[in-house]
């Protein structure tokens, strides 16, 4: 995504040649497999079915994995950012889920003790109410 602004409307970052073209590599392959395994059943043909099956799920955990990292991160980021809340809100930090801190990272400073007072009383409860309800937008150009 081009450094810039970013907002509710545009904010995600989609890698063409990793999400459109690899899963095309690897379903188009695996499906085919799967006929012929079925169609004119070897050992060999299953064999492939197994393999385009366990690549597949390698290519998943291979973008699962670090985005479960970048969420910890997030979530650290988020808790440190904290720190400069009303006591009250900072003792609560912990009811609030990860989800909702990856919403509250895209938040300003300015409206973040707002937000937090909204999610903590239960009027925001998903990362996409949260980030609708920001007004003025901080930028996250690190994640992919």
């Amino acid at each position: 995504m081009p450094k810039g602004s970013q907002s509710f409307a545009h904010h995600a970052m989609m890698v063409p040649l990793y999400h459109y073209w690899t899963t095309l590599f690897l379903v188009v392959p695996t499906v085919y497999f799967a006929y012929v395994a079925v169609t004119a059943f070897s050992w060999g043909a299953l064999m492939m079915v197994v393999f385009a099956v366990g690549v597949i799920l390698a290519a998943f955990f291979a973008r699962a994995f670090p985005l479960g990292v970048q969420d910890r991160v997030i979530r650290l980021e988020e808790r440190i950012r904290f720190e400069g809340l009303p006591e009250d809100l900072r003792a609560q930090a912990d009811e609030i889920s990860t989800d909702l801190l990856i919403g509250l990272r895209f938040a300003s400073d300015d409206e973040l003790e707002d937000l937090v007072r909204r999610v903590l009383g239960g009027e925001l409860t998903d990362r996409k109410s949260v980030k609708a309800a920001i007004q003025s937008w901080r930028a996250d150009h690190q994640r992919i």
